[in-house]
């Protein structure tokens, strides 16, 4: 299925050569789909999902197996590879970004990666970015804003360990606490709670603290379920008036 997927995205021409080489392509893709998928887990991780870059890089294997011409002196794989690749490259420099910087940047990002392993091949260390600069004919600035780009592809990873490493960046981040919230909401609600009569001051905490139904609570006021009702909302319409909030509509 997958192969007449592939097949069908990129058909062979129905040219009789393309008929006679139908099958030697139909093979090639067949026999180096394991290759393909390999080559896409190596780039999982990075913010695209694996199925994605499978695809991606089935997609090279369909391009490399449709163009190999087997008279050009040269193996398969080493004509396939770097078609694979250039097709996942190309797929992260389109459609992997977290926080897309300009085209531009993105382009120059790309450069900026060969001149660096060119530079520390001749320098035997890291390069500085004025060197890039120099090296590339680009502004020094351009550089920079470039290289400040790198990292857009994925974020870190909330489950990083940071500092000793007994701890993570999750870890850091600030949580809702509940606690507080409660606090805050007694704070407000206790001057307008202490206004109502000692039986609505009753029903509120029958119904709001313990929880309790409108059966319930109408059983411990000598009231029925129905004038319970009717007096919650009463009581909640009195707090609402107190606390300047605008009423519900019925």
């Amino acid at each position: 299925m997958v192969r007449a997927a592939i097949l069908s995205e990129h058909p062979v021409s129905a040219t009789a050569d393309s008929a006679e080489r139908h099958a030697p392509v139909d093979v090639l893709i067949e026999d180096n789909i394991p290759l393909a998928r390999s080559m896409a887990a190596r780039y999982r991780n990075r913010g695209i999902d694996l199925d994605d870059l499978e695809q991606v890089a089935l997609l090279g294997l369909t391009k490399a197996a449709q163009r190999f011409d087997p008279d050009a002196g040269h193996d398969f794989l080493s004509y396939a590879v770097p078609t694979i690749r250039g097709e996942l490259r190309r797929h992260f420099r389109d459609a992997g970004w977290m926080v897309r910087p300009p085209r531009r940047v993105q382009d120059l990002q790309a450069r900026i990666a060969g001149a660096q392993r060119e530079l520390e091949a001749e320098l035997g260390r890291s390069p500085r970015p004025s060197e890039v600069a120099a090296r590339l004919e680009v502004e020094l600035t351009d550089v920079i804003e470039a290289l400040s780009a790198d990292g857009c592809f994925t974020p870190t990873s909330l489950d990083g360990a940071v500092g000793d490493g007994s701890s993570t960046l999750g870890d850091l981040i600030g949580t809702e606490d509940r606690a507080i919230e409660s606090a805050e909401a007694r704070v407000v609600l206790d001057p307008v709670v202490r206004l109502l009569s000692d039986r609505d001051r009753r029903i509120v905490r029958l119904r709001f603290f313990d929880e309790c139904t409108q059966q319930e609570i109408a059983e411990d006021i000598g009231l029925t379920q129905a004038q319970v009702s009717r007096v919650l909302t009463r009581i909640l319409g009195d707090l609402r008036d107190q606390l300047g909030e605008p009423q519900p509509a019925a």
